[in-house]
């Protein structure tokens, strides 16, 4: 019997050091290895660009937390995403993306590989058929967020998986917004996970960090020798605080859940709210997707309110425990302008946002306190 979510996000990879006894993963802040002989390895360890044995405890971690086999940690959620492409795209490849894609995702594939002759179409991937339609005999890959960044559109993992994998294309699933803890997209028929773990999986907004999952070995192959031959990795320290934070995550998306859905009550009752963004709310699209693949609905909301963009840029400047930054995932409470911030890279594109529109990144501060806080910016 395999162990429990908190379990293994406590102990997987995280053995007491054999020869201190120490219960936490040591910081191995070195940049190369002892060998016995040439070529003598210890452990496999030679050089900490290659591998490192604080960070091999969060690869192992993390891939233990996403049902997956092989697991590699990068300096950035982006860092992540482009070796993804890379590894499984080549010029003249297409590739079919959400139509509310993170922005950082859009400028990356719009701006960077573009220029490399890889082309894309953005498609609602909540509808099956549309991205069924949009696949080309050159699509390698159907990149998903579920929920998607900003607007919590949902996709079903496994009817895409089969879509993809009937093209022979690769399904990635960027799992940022919810989160291991939330939804396991490999046991749904996803090729890759991808997370920022900047965000949830880091949880305390004080390290920048990415990571691919994947059962294929073939891809895990590919991963690791761009992992080392372009070297965005992280160090052991940002390895040792993603680890560290993760061992609360199943706590912490619980408090964040039960934050989100009291906000929620608070949005949709607020004249000024014209419309809410929240996969917990039995009106919202794909609600039954994510109540079959989601374990709950996690901690991020976006409304639309009435005034226009000027009233939501006003609401972001009004708030106290809400911080107006941009990230999310962290244990304080954010709030942000899409349009203006996270997203601005979509302006004038097929991906670009509502300027009415404002994101919340719901924290675990006492629920009371942060509908009132919200409440009070409404005005």
């Amino acid at each position: 019997m395999s162990d429990g979510f908190a379990t293994r996000a406590i102990h997987a990879g995280q053995e007491p050091d054999p020869h201190t006894g120490s219960v936490i993963v040591p910081i191995h802040a070195t940049s190369t290895y002892a060998q016995d002989g040439v070529g003598g390895l210890r452990q496999g360890y030679e050089y900490s660009r290659t591998g490192n044995p604080t960070r091999t405890a969060l690869e192992t971690c993390l891939a233990a937390l996403e049902s997956g086999k092989h697991g590699r940690a990068f300096a950035s959620g982006m860092s992540a995403s482009d070796v993804a492409l890379r590894s499984i795209c080549r010029p003249g490849d297409h590739i079919v993306i959400p139509n509310d894609a993170y922005g950082g995702t859009f400028r990356l594939i719009d701006k960077v590989l573009s220029q490399w002759g890889i082309e894309h179409t953005p498609v609602p991937l909540a509808d099956v058929d549309a991205v069924r339609a949009a696949i080309r005999p050159t699509t390698k890959l159907v990149w998903v967020e579920t929920p998607t960044n900003p607007l919590l559109n949902i996709a079903d993992i496994a009817a895409l998986a089969q879509v993809a994998h009937g093209a022979d294309a690769k399904l990635v699933v960027d799992n940022t917004f919810a989160s291991p803890y939330l939804q396991n997209p490999l046991e749904l028929g996803a090729d890759v996970v991808l997370h920022s773990t900047t965000k949830y999986v880091g949880g305390h907004s004080d390290v920048v960090g990415g990571a691919l999952v994947t059962n294929s070995d073939e891809l895990a192959e590919q991963f690791a020798f761009l992992q080392n031959g372009g070297g965005a990795v992280p160090g052991p320290f940002d390895a040792w605080l993603t680890l560290r934070g993760v061992k609360t995550l199943a706590l912490r998306m619980e408090k964040h859940s039960d934050n989100a859905e009291r906000v929620v009550d608070m949005l949709t009752r607020h004249a000024k709210v014209t419309k809410v963004f929240y996969p917990g709310l039995p009106e919202h699209p794909g609600h039954e997707v994510a109540a079959k693949q989601m374990r709950r609905f996690g901690g991020m909301i976006s409304f639309t309110v009435a005034g226009g963009e000027q009233e939501a840029m006003d609401i972001c400047s009004r708030t106290r425990l809400f911080t107006l930054a941009e990230s999310l995932g962290g244990v304080e409470s954010l709030i942000e302008h899409p349009g203006r911030m996270t997203h601005a890279s979509t302006a004038g594109s097929l991906l670009q946002v509502p300027a009415d529109l404002v994101r919340v990144s719901v924290g675990i501060e006492d629920g009371d306190d942060l509908v009132e806080d919200l409440r009070a910016a409404l005005g």
